[in-house]
């Protein structure tokens, strides 16, 4: 599937059926529907061109938690955000940065240290809550992983999903590879160091006589950290619903100021609106947001990119260039790819066409293409 294509195709659809349903019966505005609909960006605005360069890695060297270590060199805004919630400083962070920026690893790291210094203690240590059940589980399989592969939390921490699956299905009664804890009646009589749950099951979790086992270890204090993915599907009357649940588990657990919250979004924020920002998590986690508290993200410079690579392909002009460029010539993105390739690089695409090499090659030979650096520099900001 082209997206580009597909667009396409909707548009033209879409204009066949006003066409046909909406013709107007008066006789001086004909043909005004059809002007309309002659006009391109009427019915389909575009195309749009995102060119995101990649996020600044921190500055600072080594891992931020040598005992869970990141394996790899953080972003700047990673590494920020790692330093604010920590547990022995334990500064509330909005971490507003965008898609693939790596936000889970911004709290889920600070989390896994202070749970693996607390290992033992009884008590959920850290709620993560998020909109979906998908995006629960999905996050599930990844702290599991997370906690498997690294000796000093292997066997000595556990995370556990409550989402209220169906009660005759098979659950997990053990920490495996890829699963966290998720058997009802396991969680209710161990419950876990991280619990991983939604807004509304928490809600019954607070409520229902039959779940109180769960909080029956947690002494005040013992809630260390409280999460709320996607922060920005929380507005409006759902805010308010939120903010109250908030109010009620910090009361229900003791949770005073030592609660360390967080909440990330690839959407909230933006230039100028930081002081509604900061209004608006205050209100919802009942807790001190300093000035500083939003953490967004840090980009390269065109030129930090480029990195002084050198111009060695020109894309050469040609009468029939967009007909080469036209998406709707081909069935497949894969045919689509391989034309481009090309008419930019004038040879085939090797064998290993999709492999993590070929893409690291492709892209450094697109540093040294003069219709790239132009686009770039287009589309700056």
């Amino acid at each position: 599937m082209i997206p580009s294509a597909v667009a396409a195709e909707v548009a033209e659809a879409l204009g066949d059926f006003l066409r046909t349903g909406f013709q107007p019966a008066n006789a001086e505005l004909a043909g005004v529907l059809d002007g309309f609909l002659e006009t391109p960006e009427n019915l389909l605005k575009g195309p749009y061109l995102s060119l995101s360069l990649p996020f600044r890695q921190a500055a600072e060297g080594g891992e931020p938690f040598p005992e869970i270590p990141l394996g790899f060199v953080p972003y700047r805004h990673q590494r920020t955000a790692m330093d604010r919630l920590r547990a022995d400083s334990g500064r509330s962070t909005v971490i507003a940065t965008g898609t693939g920026s790596g936000k889970t690893e911004c709290f889920l790291w600070p989390i896994l240290d202070h749970c693996r210094r607390e290992a033992g203690k009884p008590g959920i240590k850290a709620i993560v809550i998020y909109p979906m059940n998908a995006l629960a589980a999905d996050q599930a399989g990844r702290i599991a992983r997370t906690i498997r592969r690294n000796p000093a939390l292997r066997g000595r921490i556990s995370a556990g999903l409550f989402i209220g699956q169906a009660r005759r299905r098979p659950q997990q009664t053990a920490m495996s590879e890829t699963r966290v804890l998720g058997d009802r009646r396991t969680l209710l009589e161990q419950p876990p160091d991280i619990l991983l749950t939604n807004f509304r099951m928490l809600d019954y979790l607070l409520v229902r006589p039959s779940d109180q086992r769960l909080w029956r270890r947690n002494a005040p204090g013992a809630l260390r950290y409280l999460v709320v993915d996607e922060l920005h599907t929380f507005d409006g009357a759902q805010g308010t619903d939120l903010a109250c649940l908030v109010r009620r588990l910090r009361a229900r657990l003791g949770a005073g100021e030592g609660l360390i919250c967080a909440g990330t979004s690839a959407t909230l924020g933006g230039e100028g609106r930081e002081p509604e920002l900061l209004e608006h998590v205050r209100r919802v986690f009942h807790a001190p947001f300093e000035a500083d508290a939003i953490v967004g993200e840090s980009r390269q410079s065109i030129d930090e990119f480029l990195g002084g690579a050198l111009i060695t392909r020109i894309l050469l002009p040609q009468a029939n260039l967009r007909r080469l460029a036209d998406p709707g010539r081909h069935r497949t993105s894969g045919g689509y790819l391989r034309a481009l390739h090309r008419l930019f690089f004038g040879e085939e695409i090797p064998e290993d066409r999709g492999s993590d090499r070929w893409r690291v090659e492709l892209g450094d030979r697109l540093r040294g293409h003069s219709a790239f650096v132009n686009l770039l520099r287009v589309m700056d900001g």
